[in-house]
């Protein structure tokens, strides 16, 4: 048994010699594949922040881009009041105050004022949505009262009050009088 135990003892320890040998490549092997996953976990960290930094960039971006386009809004609603009480105003002036030679500078200075008014809601994207013949549309329009009419039912008939666009937004929505269907006649034979 002495024999036996000398050889058991003499191969544990050739074994032991031969992990102290390998042990290091085994040690060296295990910590590059721990240090590549680490490697690995770093670069998909750094490529998320990387992504998340560009979508806050182009959603800020996007932000800026709205508030100029869109940062007199509430002036331009303003405004439009201005614009319906000139347009009234001109429409009320009757036609024989119209040819009177002494009031024709002021109707032109009205004219040309409505005119500029104009030409600054198209310079700063304020349009005026065309209603009438249209038909009915909930995002622009809002419906007043319904009409009896030829036109298809639905469809806008009279115009009480302008509706107005800023770049792809409603300013105002148009106030309209819509087309009723017409009464259905009960024919007896």
């Amino acid at each position: 048994m002495n024999d036996d135990t000398n050889k058991t003892e003499q191969s544990d320890e050739n074994l032991r010699a031969e992990t102290a040998e390998a042990a290091p490549e085994v040690a060296e092997q295990d910590r590059v594949a721990e240090l590549e996953a680490e490697i690995a976990e770093l670069r998909n960290k750094a490529l998320y922040a990387q992504a998340e930094t560009q979508n806050v960039r182009r959603r800020l971006e996007k932000d800026a881009a709205d508030a100029k386009a869109y940062a007199a809004t509430n002036f331009a609603r303003d405004i439009l009041s201005v614009a319906d009480n000139l347009g009234r105003a001109l429409s009320a002036i009757p036609a024989a105050v119209r040819e009177d030679e002494a009031l024709k500078p002021l109707i032109t200075g009205l004219e040309m004022t409505a005119k500029e008014l104009e030409t600054v809601f198209q310079r700063n994207g304020i349009t005026r949505i065309e209603s009438v013949g249209a038909k009915l549309d909930p995002n622009r329009h809002q419906a007043m009262i319904e009409l009896p009419s030829d036109q298809e039912p639905g469809t806008v008939v009279q115009e009480m009050q302008p509706g107005y666009m800023i770049k792809d937004r409603l300013l105002r929505p148009a106030l309209v009088g819509v087309a009723k269907a017409a009464p259905k006649v009960d024919v007896e034979a």
